[in-house]
């Protein structure tokens, strides 16, 4: 390959530095097809990183994997390269096993908060470094951030803590864990090159891999609310990622769940966190349950308890109290009331039947209007808008009863919301049969 150079950009008679790889011949590689090797990776992200990489050059040769792809050997060392690009974290000297959850994400999804502590409630160690919403789809840091006086950012010392006297933290990730992979997401929000499963795959697992944990449950959603709506494109991230965590040394296995219609009842910031508060507290709803459950078994499977049981520590409140402890040790009140949105619009059925369609996308997208999410990385939300479900298909209705109720500081956003859920639902004599909440187990 042809060498390049570099020099200071503060002394332009600086003798130049010799690069071992021309970027352009990586981009003509990956365009016609052929593997990218392991040390050519390696560079690439380091110089990505660094700026000797240009914005259009990573646009093109983003474009060429979306559109060639990569082998598995390519993607671990994609990985591996964003990895080193930053810190790793770990968590040694806990005195007990580390295990996190990722969700690809969906409507309604509050699972990770009712998740962690009730797994943390058998002595587990859970860090969930997680993110903020951006689109339909909500962030975990958001819906806690509802709890009066919450903080997501933690120092690495503070995070250990927690784990330690706790056994669950959900906070920021920090600046430092897998740089490269924040500045080629960037990249590729502007590029067409989201949906590409080796740029998925090596995204979500470089930070979960440096994030240090020893193992990993993956929740792989498919159906219109999810990231990837096709089944066989989620099935194949999937595996893609399991292999990644594999590779890199961390027990890794994966749920492939179906986000066809919202999960649980609600979809917005504090109206999620109440219903995670009903199923820690025992109750909730059952699709909640379920999942919750099912990822739990998961977990503690993983950190060497097959035989844990995570129904009895819903039922008996350890999990509850687990919660609670966390919350306070990132200066929440657990006992504070919750926003509440200061207007409310209720959606009443036309006639009786049976709730036989309910698209998740489309209601993701009426709580992101009413204000529950943002366009841009740096709107705000409001902690109290979104939507809650009175019914779920399958339900019976009578005309007139209530179908779901908007949230919104706002009611000029109604018409809005109102609008993404035209032609999203219908009720009918009977309902399709629906499958079950939790497809595969993969890994």
């Amino acid at each position: 390959m042809t060498e390049s150079t570099r020099t200071s950009p503060a002394d332009s008679d600086a003798v130049p530095t010799a690069e071992p790889f021309d970027v352009v011949d990586l981009i003509r590689t990956k365009r016609s097809g052929g593997p990218l090797d392991s040390d050519a990776i390696g560079w690439l992200i380091d110089a990505y990183t660094r700026g000797y990489v240009g914005d259009e050059q990573m646009a093109s040769l983003a474009m060429a994997i979306f559109l060639r792809g990569m082998n598995r050997r390519e993607i671990s060392d994609f990985t591996l390269a964003m990895i080193a690009s930053g810190e790793r974290m770990s968590f040694d000297g806990l005195g007990k096993p580390t295990v996190d959850k990722h969700s690809t994400g969906g409507v309604g999804d509050k699972i990770t908060l009712p998740l962690a502590p009730l797994v943390a409630s058998f002595g587990v160690a859970v860090p969930q470094l997680s993110g903020r919403g951006l689109g339909h789809t909500g962030g975990t840091l958001d819906k806690l951030e509802s709890i009066p006086g919450w903080q997501a950012a933690l120092s690495n010392e503070r995070m250990r803590a927690i784990l330690r006297d706790v056994g669950a933290v959900v906070c920021a990730a920090g600046s430092g864990l897998a740089p490269a992979d924040k500045k080629l997401y960037a990249l590729r929000d502007v590029t067409g090159t989201v949906e590409c499963i080796p740029l998925i795959a090596s995204s979500i697992m470089s930070k979960k891999i440096a994030e240090g944990t020893s193992a990993l449950v993956l929740d792989v959603k498919f159906g219109s609310g999810a990231f990837l709506q096709d089944i066989e494109q989620s099935r194949a991230l999937a595996r893609t990622m399991v292999d990644l965590g594999t590779d890199a040394g961390v027990a890794t296995t994966a749920l492939l769940t179906d986000m066809s219609v919202p999960l649980g009842r609600t979809i917005g910031n504090a109206l999620e966190v109440r219903e995670s508060i009903e199923v820690l507290a025992g109750g909730g709803p059952a699709d909640v349950v379920d999942l919750t459950i099912a990822l739990a078994r998961e977990m503690l499977r993983l950190a060497g308890q097959p035989d844990a049981d995570p129904e009895r520590a819903l039922r008996d409140g350890s999990a509850m109290d687990t919660w609670r402890r966390m919350i306070v040790a990132q200066g929440g009140d657990p006992d504070a009331a919750l926003p509440m949105a200061r207007e409310q619009h209720v959606v009443v059925a036309d006639r009786s039947g049976v709730l036989a369609e309910q698209d998740a996308l489309a209601f993701g997208i009426a709580a992101w209007r009413l204000g529950a999410g943002r366009a841009r990385a740096a709107d705000r939300v409001q902690a109290g808008a979104g939507v809650e479900l009175h019914v779920k298909p399958g339900d019976r209705v009578v005309a007139g009863s209530p179908l779901w109720t908007l949230h919104s500081d706002e009611p000029k956003r109604f018409d809005r919301a109102l609008a993404a859920l035209e032609g999203a639902w219908s009720v009918a004599d009977t309902a399709p049969e629906r499958g079950p909440l939790v497809v595969e187990r993969i890994g």
